[in-house]
Parts: structure tokens; sequence; C-alpha cells
């Protein structure tokens, strides 16, 4: 037999998912894949039981269906701050993990550069090699995760065709400020290079911090690609509904390489999903609050059992630093605590370049008396997974 792939030869298979498998091995509370155990929008729920029984069984247009294209269109051109036509410059995929791959694959060449923060979503990393791309690392430096622009201008240095930046970032919750964003627009200008958003987390930034979109930024409209997903927003993550934003010419290429990488996202999620683009200011505050109850009640309990962690500005992870227990493997801490703790956390080593092994990343986005349940059985932690010594002081350092 011939030799298979060399490309993906050093592929794993994704370490988020496959914490979620031994959370539910063991029975686990899953604080590990990112998605919620709360109902979506009663009003996305109601559509999808009236589209089960109209005809929207069949393909759509391959890059999404119209009135889809025109709701996402009128949301966005209000929260980004200009026009979007929605039909030169939206393309509907299944999910923002399939708008990443498009865009990468739209403006990546074999052999050429693409500037990645670290840490970093798993998915980035896998998303280059498939395009034959080369990843730059740029750290993030922890506990605040802010980049060094020096640093950041010597990766640019190595001409990259492209910089991926995740904002507000997973797993590390940080929300890059204007200034930050405006350093990685002059540079992108300065050395001709694509930016690659995923803003999957859009509406999730907590106070005093905000969002600001990138491709808002003046001059950047015409370089940026702007990826994100419906999942996070309406709780909807089993429906893989994402699209990306993008100039004309961009998205032209964009629609080509979507159409053989899925054909089209599911017909009657499209329009099932719409009720939901058309909420007004009042949802997207409630989801805000919402997650904000949820992110003080998840680290107060924390806080309350001694566990140093992370402070999230945005999104819904927090990283818990497991250096007092003395672990060499960050994944077998989480196998053991799914084991003999019963709650599932993801190794941060599947999200840095550097040899990090002592964090961990929970999740948030679950129900109070997930929550409850998951800090009161992280109570035991200590005494069925003892410590060997203090670390504490060591809070999300690399």
């Amino acid at each position: 037999m011939q030799s298979l792939s060399k490309r993906t030869a050093s592929f794993t298979d994704s370490v988020i998912r496959r914490m979620t498998r031994v959370s539910n091995q063991y029975g686990a509370v899953n604080l590990s894949q990112g998605f919620p155990d709360f109902d979506p929008p009663r009003a996305i729920l109601d559509r999808l039981a009236e589209v089960s029984r109209e005809d929207f069984h069949q393909y759509s247009v391959t890059w999404g269906a119209q009135n889809l294209r025109e709701a996402l269109a009128a949301k966005q051109s209000h929260y980004m701050g200009f026009p979007i036509d929605p039909d030169g410059e939206i393309t509907i995929t299944c999910g923002s993990t399939e708008a990443m791959m498009a865009a990468m694959m739209t403006v990546a060449n074999p052999g050429d550069r693409v500037v990645v923060f670290s840490p970093f979503y798993e998915n980035y990393g896998a998303d280059t090699i498939l395009c034959g791309a080369e990843t730059i690392y740029v750290p993030l430096s922890p506990p605040d995760f802010r980049f060094d622009p020096e640093v950041l201008e010597d990766a640019f240095r190595q001409r990259p065709k492209a910089l991926i930046l995740c904002n507000p970032a997973n797993p590390c919750g940080r929300v890059f400020t204007r200034v930050e964003l405006e350093i990685i627009a002059a540079l992108a200008e300065k050395y001709d290079a694509y930016v690659i958003t995923d803003e999957v987390y859009e509406h999730i930034v907590y106070a005093p911090h905000r969002h600001v979109y990138f491709a808002a930024l003046p001059g950047m409209r015409q370089r940026t690609i702007s990826c994100s997903s419906l999942s996070k927003t309406y709780s909807i993550t089993g429906w893989r509904l994402g699209y990306t934003i993008a100039p004309p010419e961009i998205t032209d290429r964009i629609k080509k390489v979507h159409d053989f990488l899925t054909v089209g996202a599911a017909a009657p999620l499209q329009e099932a999903v719409i009720p939901g683009l058309n909420f007004g200011q009042d949802y997207y505050g409630a989801l805000l609050a919402e997650y904000t109850h949820k992110r003080n009640l998840f680290l107060r309990g924390l806080d309350a059992l001694g566990l140093p962690h992370s402070t999230p500005e945005g999104a819904y992870y927090v990283l818990l630093d497991i250096s007092e227990f003395g672990y060499d493997s960050d994944l077998r801490f989480c196998e053991d605590l799914a084991e003999k703790v019963g709650v599932g956390a993801v190794p941060g080593s599947s999200f840095f370049r550097e040899p990090v092994n002592h964090l961990i990343r929970f999740h948030f986005a679950k129900k109070d008396e997930t929550l409850l349940d998951a800090l009161n059985r992280l109570e035991s932690l200590r005494a069925k997974i003892p410590a060997k010594g203090k670390g504490a002081e060591r809070i999300c350092r690399i």
C-alpha cells in the first residue's frame, strides 16, 4: 500500500472534542467543549418547527439563502458600522470552522506564512497545514495576554500572507483594545498582509471592555476577511451555521472554495435562524447579562476553593493554573480530573505553541445548576488529586 498524505501525518484528533468523549465516559460535568446545556431562543425553535413542515428540504443557494444573507447583512451592517452587500460580500458556511478554512484556502498558497497568536484555537494550526502554509507564532504573554509590538513586527518582517485574529480570544478570553488593533492594522498595511478574523464571541464582551470589528478600522475593510458564526450568539452550536464577510473580489473566490468544500449549509436551519438575526439590542444585552452572571458565579466559586485562574474579558472560557498538583502532563491531569473528580476540562497545551503544561481550560456556558454541580465536585479536587507543592503564585505564567 502506498503511504498516506504527508500533510496530515502530524494530525491528532481534536483534544477539545476528545475531552467531551472522556467526560461522557466517566459521567463528568463537561466544561471542556464549549457548548451550552440550555435551549436556543424560543423564536428560533418555533420557526424550526414550522420549517420542518415547509419546503426547505433541498439545496439552498450554494453561498446561502437570499433571505438569510439579507437578514445577516442588515444585522452586521448595524454592528460593524458600514453597509454590507448581501449578494457580493457574504458567504454562508458550515460553521465558522469552514469559514476559516475557506478564508485560508482563498488567501494562502503552499509555502506562504501565516501569523497566529499563541494561545490559539486549535483549528488554526490545522488550517495552515491543510493549506500547505507555514505558521509564525507570536506569544500573548500571561497574565494579561498582551503581545509585544516588536515581536509582532518581527513576524511581519518574514512577509506573511495573512494574520489570524481571534477576538475575543479563545482560550484566554482576551479582548484586544483599539490601540492594539491599530498596531496590527498598521503592520498589515505596511507589509501588505490580509487579516482573517474569528469573531464568534463578538456579543460576549464584559464591561468595561468593548469589541472593535477589525474590518471597521480605517483602511482595513479591503484586506479583512471577517469570519463568524451564529453558534455562540444563539446557542445553536450543533446547527453549524457560519459566515464570511469580505470585499466582493475576495468573496467571489471564497464562494468557489466553499462550493467545493461543502456545497452549502443546511437549508432548513438557514431558514429557521432568521428570527434571531432580526432580534433587537435587548436580546444582545440580555445575552451579555446572562454570561456576565455565569462568569461571576463560576469565578467566585473558583476563588472560594482557592484555585488560581485567569479572568476573561470576553468569550466564556477560564484558564486554571494546576501547578500545585505537580503533573508533567496536563492531558493526564484532565483525564484524572474527569475520572476521579467528575469534571471535564481541556489541557492548555493544546492551545499553546510554547511548552505549557500547567494550565487547563474550563468553559461556563452552562446552566447555573450545572456550574454549581461542577464547583461542588471541585471541592474534592485536592483530596482526590493531592497537591504536590504550592504553585499558586505561578498563576497563568509560561
